[in-house]
């Protein structure tokens, strides 16, 4: 792989548009003249209309899927497959059922190569970091909600992944479990020096979390407004909502979302 500067973005959408033919042979257009840039150890949210293509993003920066005009890069590197410095973490949680939490989270690090002993000696480490440490031989129906998603959490951040892509990961959680999550993630990603996208559909958990919000039309989705946030670091989660400064960005983010929202 070819040298690439720090100042190579991490993420590149360059004026991507992506069609979609259904079985009776229909063009559906998805995303559309789609650009948007994430510096290398940003933090980036994505709010819009629900089915506006939100998550169709991240498909596109996986590799999963392929633009239809357009150009999508990594580190400065066109897009070709599954990239293995791409962390992903799901709404619903991807854990092996069958596997105690411990192997669940020794996985990664035995595909990439590593020894038994060495990946579960890793997987203890991120346990505890995650606050898991006396859970390792259970399995993940014997946990909470809030528990598996640190599980997901520890899955993904032992790979070290230079890039952390997020799909609605805590949708599903109840307000209280939520708020703990989301400072856990700020901590493990001031750590990593990574560069996330947060897909999601809770505005304030945008604003709160993320350095720069990405604000999407309705489909076919383009950005219709880039909205930096500046908030200071490190940030509290049962603090920050009430910064005037975070009620501002609040109010003009969904006052701007609120036009693409069809009622």
């Amino acid at each position: 792989m070819a040298f690439q500067s720090p100042t190579v973005p991490a993420i590149e959408l360059d004026n991507v548009t992506l069609r979609f033919l259904s079985p009776d042979g229909k063009a559906t257009v998805a995303l559309q003249d789609f650009s948007m840039t994430v510096q290398r150890g940003e933090f980036c949210a994505i709010v819009g209309p629900t089915g506006c293509g939100k998550s169709t993003t991240l498909s596109l920066i996986t590799g999963l899927l392929q633009p239809t005009t357009g150009k999508v890069r990594v580190m400065g590197e066109a897009v070709q497959g599954i990239d293995p410095r791409i962390g992903f973490v799901f709404q619903s949680d991807a854990v092996f059922p069958w596997r105690t939490v411990l192997d669940n989270v020794a996985a990664g690090p035995m595909f990439r190569g590593q020894s038994k002993a060495q990946a579960r000696e890793l997987a203890e480490q991120w346990l505890r970091r995650v606050g898991l440490a006396g859970f390792e031989k259970h399995y993940p129906h014997q946990l909470s909600g809030g528990m598996r998603k640190r599980v997901a959490l520890a899955q993904t951040f032992i790979n070290k992944p230079e890039i952390l892509l997020m799909d609605e990961p805590f949708g599903a959680l109840d307000m209280q479990t939520r708020t703990l999550m989301q400072d856990e993630l700020l901590q493990l990603w001031s750590a990593s020096g990574g560069s996330v996208v947060f897909v999601t559909h809770d505005l304030e958990e945008a604003v709160a979390l993320a350095d720069k919000v990405l604000v999407l039309t309705s489909r076919p989705a383009t950005v219709k407004q880039v909205y930096t946030i500046d908030l200071p670091r490190p940030r509290v989660m049962s603090q920050i909502r009430y910064e005037p400064r975070f009620m501002d960005y609040a109010r003009e983010i969904w006052n701007d979302l609120r036009e693409e929202v069809h009622i």
